[in-house]
């Protein structure tokens, strides 16, 4: 059973956002185009699809590292887009980001110490004689100890500095964390160690997550509801279980075809739907269904019009025009 509450306000509200890059005279890059979607409050909402389908600028554009070109984003229902100055410097310690490459995230010249109590320091949470202490505590809540505060960032694994990048994130008791993409970067024999404790936090803490990947199998794991994205669009979401048991768009049968299974006589009973053809150039893309190149089932509807996001019951939305 879900333990998502539609009822309720959501927590993030994405209305019809863009972001688009001039590249030159006459060239705009549609990163993102047009997309909607809400968070709720306890929830992992996974993010998916192919690379440079516009995952991460997504993600940044809600975390206000980049500003849309158009649209709307709302936390608690206001627009982050209009805040106060207090209004901002509280939004900054509620939404937190995890990034991608730890090598590239932590600032070589810092401390562990210095890394993980910078933001509390900004926001003043702790006296002096407290933030070593706090430190500390974050730093054993995600597997490391008190002697490593002292040491550098490239002193540590790959794994390792994705943990004080975490403890970094949770250190201004933030209430919505955006996971780009955490594990990618990390051994395997990692990843999943890093997965549960995101899973455990979550639990212990209340956290809201999206969660940014191109793993389908990590995500069906951590994920309440999942969204897949296509070349800047959004072509499908619902909840996981839904998602993976009933896949609706031809996009997402795909996806969910290539993941690999364990079991060598599953492997070879499952039907691989391959995706033919390159993907489009994001730049001045044509008005029409983004994945008609690339579709079996496309028509010529689809090289002319844009379809429109319906909706089939238990949350379950797609855009295509086949359905």
């Amino acid at each position: 059973m879900s333990k998502v509450d539609y009822s309720v306000d959501p927590l993030v509200r994405v209305e019809d956002m863009c972001k688009f890059f001039q590249v030159g005279r006459h060239a705009t890059l549609k990163a993102v185009n047009h997309v909607s979607f809400n968070i709720y409050k306890g929830e992992t909402v996974g993010l998916v699809g192919e690379s440079g389908c516009g995952k991460s600028t997504t993600g940044r554009c809600i975390v206000k590292l980049d500003p849309p070109t158009s649209g709307h984003v709302y936390y608690e229902g206001k627009d982050i887009y209009k805040y106060s100055a207090a209004e901002h410097k509280q939004f900054t310690a509620d939404v937190q980001m995890i990034f991608q490459n730890p090598y590239a995230s932590l600032n070589p010249r810092m401390t562990v110490k210095d890394i993980v109590g910078e933001g509390m320091r900004l926001h003043g949470k702790y006296s002096n004689q407290d933030l070593d202490a706090r430190i500390e505590e974050l730093l054993n809540r995600v597997g490391l100890g008190k002697d490593h505060m002292s040491r550098f960032s490239h002193e540590f694994s790959g794994g390792q500095r994705q943990r004080i990048g975490i403890a970094r994130a949770l250190s201004v008791d933030p209430k919505f964390i955006i996971c780009d993409e955490p594990i990618s970067a990390l051994d395997v024999s990692i990843q999943a160690q890093v997965i549960n404790m995101l899973k455990n936090l979550q639990d212990e803490l209340g956290l809201t997550y999206l969660f940014i990947a191109h793993d389908l199998s990590v995500v069906k794991y951590i994920s309440d509801r999942v969204i897949v994205m296509y070349l800047g669009n959004i072509v499908e979401q619902a909840p996981a279980e839904e998602l993976y048991a009933n896949p609706l768009h031809p996009y997402t049968k795909a996806l969910l075809s290539s993941i690999p299974v364990a079991d060598p006589d599953v492997a070879k009973s499952r039907v691989r739907i391959p995706i033919k053809g390159e993907i489009p150039s994001p730049i001045n893309p044509k008005e029409r269904c983004q994945f008609a190149d690339r579709c079996p089932y496309a028509t010529e509807r689809c090289q002319k019009e844009v379809p429109e996001m319906k909706d089939f019951g238990n949350h379950h939305k797609a855009a295509c025009h086949i359905l």
